[in-house]
């Protein structure tokens, strides 16, 4: 990753005892862990100088290593991904972090960049993450597709599982799809940490609006590329065929 700018790391924590999917990172996909994928989506961000696996289990270090990859284990208690992202971040000497969680192997390094780019560009903005602009009406009522609404300066003011914002005349229309992706400046990232969970992210079981609950600001950045999360075998399947076309009978 020589001649790339400093100051961008992308750490992707990445759990094994997943409860629907257990050993996740490592579900193999045309004959590479699932991890590899993601990793390698990392190292095509043209802004990171340095990407990092952050796990709890030394089968994923091992496989990740074993790639090629830099991969450093974290604490048991580290209760969230954002946990496991921050504890890394203290030992290194990016400013700018980018949580590229270890379920999306299909994030186009795109994404990645236009996360960090106004960590890079605006000293104001202190955290960051992405959404696809859609006008699906089924997906819009989805509960599993997060939507997040913001104000005129691109800050989230919410962001739910239910069909936000609410067209009342004609039911459906524009809105944002949310990516699981965020960006922090380093500092913000271990404020963000140190947050007791609170009400509405435990009403809508999104981690981010501790955040706004706490009166932080979040930029939304839009871009141009979806990712599937691979949550469920089904996932695994829905995404190993995007990846390497259908199977053949």
């Amino acid at each position: 990753m020589s001649g790339r700018p400093s100051g961008v790391a992308v750490v992707i924590p990445a759990r094994y005892a997943s409860t629907r999917l257990p050993g996740k990172p490592l579900a193999q996909i045309d004959g590479r862990p699932m991890i590899w994928y993601v990793w390698e989506k990392a190292m095509k961000s043209r802004l990171a100088s340095r990407v990092v696996v952050a796990t709890d289990d030394l089968r994923i270090v091992e496989a990740v290593r074993g790639f090629g990859g830099e991969a450093r284990m974290t604490s048991p208690a580290c209760a969230s991904g954002t946990d496991r992202v921050a504890e890394t971040a203290r030992d290194l000497s990016e400013e700018v972090i980018v949580n590229l969680q270890g379920d999306e192997p299909m994030m186009h390094p795109s994404v990645i960049d236009a996360v960090a780019e106004p960590l890079l560009r605006d000293p104001a903005v202190r955290m960051t993450t992405a959404a696809l602009p859609r006008d699906d009406p089924e997906e819009f009522v989805r509960p599993s597709v997060v939507k997040v609404v913001t104000d005129d300066r691109g800050d989230a003011l919410y962001f739910s599982r239910s069909p936000i914002p609410h067209f009342r005349d004609t039911g459906s229309g524009r809105y944002r799809k949310h990516l699981g992706i965020y960006g922090y400046r380093k500092d913000f990232l271990f404020t963000v940490s140190a947050l007791a969970p609170s009400s509405l992210e435990e009403a809508e079981r999104l981690e981010q609006l501790r955040v706004l609950q706490n009166g932080y600001r979040i930029r939304v950045v839009d871009v141009q590329y979806d990712s599937d999360g691979v949550d469920t075998p089904e996932d695994l399947r829905a995404v190993k065929e995007k990846l390497c076309g259908p199977k053949e009978r």
